[in-house]
């Protein structure tokens, strides 16, 4: 049985784990000749804490995930992918990954860090990485940090 992925999402936060997760990714779409889909979700509920959402809050999120998605295309790239996009999307990242964006890419594979950078969300709803895990129409790996021995 020769399972082949040939579409696979990266879900990016800037957390540790999720570049642990880019890491593999690439090696997975090495072997597998795959597509790489890079994805960075703007949390727009994060906005609603601070009142009215404000067009520079917004603009500034978009930037900083360009700037990081465009370096982590960059280094896919010299990492010898030839076919790797990258996505920036607005809402709930448990919601879109899973729900809108694997299905529009039909990805096969979703790859994700464990805990990602969003504490209170993962203490009062439960953490992106289980929600993905739970909805995703496809494999999903969980990308776990190497924490020190010593």
């Amino acid at each position: 049985m020769g399972l082949q992925y040939r579409n696979i999402l990266v879900a990016i936060d800037g957390s540790k784990e999720a570049d642990w997760a880019f890491q593999k990714g690439i090696e997975i779409a090495k072997r597998n000749n795959a597509r790489m889909i890079l994805v960075h979700v703007i949390d727009t509920r994060s906005f609603a804490i601070m009142g009215a959402y404000d067009t520079v809050i917004g603009d500034r999120a978009e930037k900083l995930a360009k700037d990081m998605l465009e370096k982590y295309h960059k280094q896919a790239v010299q990492a010898g992918l030839s076919d790797v996009q990258y996505e920036i999307e607005y809402g709930s990242p448990k919601i879109r990954i899973p729900r809108d964006i694997a299905k529009k890419h039909h990805v096969d594979l979703i790859l994700c860090g464990a805990t990602g950078l969003n504490v209170v969300e993962r203490f009062f709803i439960g953490s992106v990485s289980e929600h993905i895990t739970r909805y995703a129409p496809c494999d999903v790996l969980i990308v776990r940090t190497i924490k020190d021995a010593g």
